[in-house]
């Protein structure tokens, strides 16, 4: 087993992750649950600590694949620039989810204002984590590039 692999085995937990916590905090959202929304706000927080595993492996990872044949450093390079960023979003999300449970630890409540931040967010993330697991899908399949 080597970093690629590791990689590969863990990198769809953020990209399904944080679709399925923004189902969620809808979700609750629509039913008026404070547990759900709890709950989702605590897979943003576990989301952000996975994704750091995630994003250090790929960089291990992008040193395995490059030698093999048909990988090439613009695709590795695009789907690396991608990763940065989403990389940001998720921390970004993730403590801002995790200052939603510390409000409700002290005052029993998460305010609205830090909820719609969290919405906003964690749709941006979606679309990022999204946009990178494509990336990364084109370095070893010929079959989802698009034509250069």
């Amino acid at each position: 087993m080597n970093w690629a692999h590791v990689h590969l085995m863990i990198n769809h937990f953020p990209v399904v992750g944080v679709f399925g916590a923004v189902a969620l905090l809808i979700y609750s959202l629509l039913k008026k649950s404070e547990e759900i929304k709890r709950v989702s706000f605590g897979l943003f927080a576990l989301l952000a600590l996975i994704t750091l595993a995630v994003f250090f492996t790929g960089l291990a990872a992008g040193d395995t694949v490059k030698k093999l044949p048909g990988v090439t450093e613009a695709f590795i390079g695009r789907h690396e620039e991608m990763a940065q960023l989403a990389l940001v979003f998720m921390e970004t999300l993730g403590l801002a989810a995790l200052a939603g449970l510390l409000f409700l630890r002290e005052s029993g409540a998460i305010p609205k204002w830090l909820v719609v931040i969290v919405l906003l967010l964690s749709l941006v993330t979606a679309a990022a984590a999204g946009l990178t697991a494509n990336l990364g899908g084109q370095i070893r399949h010929t079959e989802i590039r698009s034509p250069e």
